[in-house]
């Protein structure tokens, strides 16, 4: 069992929050007044020394309470994390003490290992906020429930985020990619494995053919617009990148050799298309690339076929009820 001293977490208790957060959550927090607020969730509060959760009525002092209690990190990660050690998995006769014989420093600033442990968001009593706002962005709710029951697809318990799993090739989890379901924040979970994405399976396991996309809602949306009939079909598998990395793809296609052709449907923008012409390089298989339209993205894509479709459908109430 891996512990830590109660030395180590001394030492991470005096690791202050307002620090932590500055270093290692700087694109996620933002100044209000003379405090900072986390963007994922604005009723969260920084301020050195102190941090308060105020829709939860949570408060603590120091990065450590924040990192267990925010953000659902076990004492034991958090507290390496925090100090830059690794625990050691050992026996001791001494259960008073929660001991680690690991002292080997990362450095003698405050730094969180080269690759931290893996957490995955602690999942909530029901899915029902990720089914609502999934349905919301446009998503076939039958293919939402299929991801839950294939274990793909959970709700986490502190956030309610939608919380999207990929596995190694053993189907051990391996990596999750989150998205908030009320605010646009979206990240990967800590010690996440990238080349480990989320799949979409095909109905036919031994399908030649991949489709790539940036993220988990955009392979549902292109699997929802051809559900629909409003693109043509396609059962292949449904890769996400987890952004513009294509380490994911070329795992994949490793494990799946008799995979040799790929849709490229990355975003319509700069990114997306530098993105697609690494994956056109890739040797072995040939490629095509879709682009989502209307929009940048193929939830953009999804969104806008759907109002222009609830638009028509009320011209054609008014001109039937003129007419009447």
């Amino acid at each position: 069992m891996a512990r830590v001293s109660k030395d180590q977490i001394e030492r991470a208790r005096q690791v202050d929050v307002l620090d932590y957060v500055l270093r290692h959550e700087r694109d996620n927090v933002k100044r209000v007044g003379g405090a900072y607020r986390m963007k994922d969730h604005p009723s969260i509060e920084v301020n050195s020394g102190k941090w308060r959760w105020y829709s939860q009525g949570l408060y603590g002092k120091t990065a450590l309470d924040y990192l267990t209690d925010v953000r659902g990190y076990g004492l034991v990660d958090a507290v390496c994390l925090l100090i830059g050690e690794q625990p050691q998995i050992k026996e001791f006769s001494d259960k008073s003490v929660i001991k680690a014989t690991n002292k080997t420093k990362i450095s003698d600033n405050v730094q969180p290992p080269v690759r931290p442990s893996f957490i995955i968001p602690r999942r909530n009593k029901d899915n029902n906020r990720v089914i609502a706002y999934l349905q919301s962005r446009g998503i076939d709710k039958g293919l939402i429930l299929g991801c839950i029951s294939r274990g793909d697809l959970y709700e986490s318990a502190y956030f309610h985020d939608c919380v999207f799993k990929g596995r190694d090739e053993n189907g051990r989890t391996k990596y999750a990619a989150t998205r908030s379901t009320s605010s646009g924040y979206k990240g990967d979970a800590a010690g996440s494995e990238k080349q480990c994405a989320f799949l979409l399976p095909p109905s036919n396991p031994e399908s030649y053919a991949v489709a790539a996309y940036e993220a988990p809602i955009d392979a549902l949306s292109h699997q929802t617009l051809c559900l629909q009939g409003y693109i043509p079909d396609f059962d292949g598998w449904r890769i996400s990148l987890g952004g513009t990395s294509i380490s994911g793809l070329t795992f994949f296609l490793a494990r799946h050799p008799q995979v040799t052709r790929c849709l490229i449907c990355t975003d319509n923008d700069e990114a997306g298309n530098m993105a697609a012409a690494k994956i056109a390089e890739l040797p072995g298989i040939t490629t095509e690339r879709l682009l989502p339209v209307p929009g940048v993205d193929w939830n953009d894509a999804l969104q806008a076929i759907h109002k222009a479709e609830r638009t028509q459908n009320r011209v054609r109430t008014s001109v039937h009820d003129e007419r009447g």
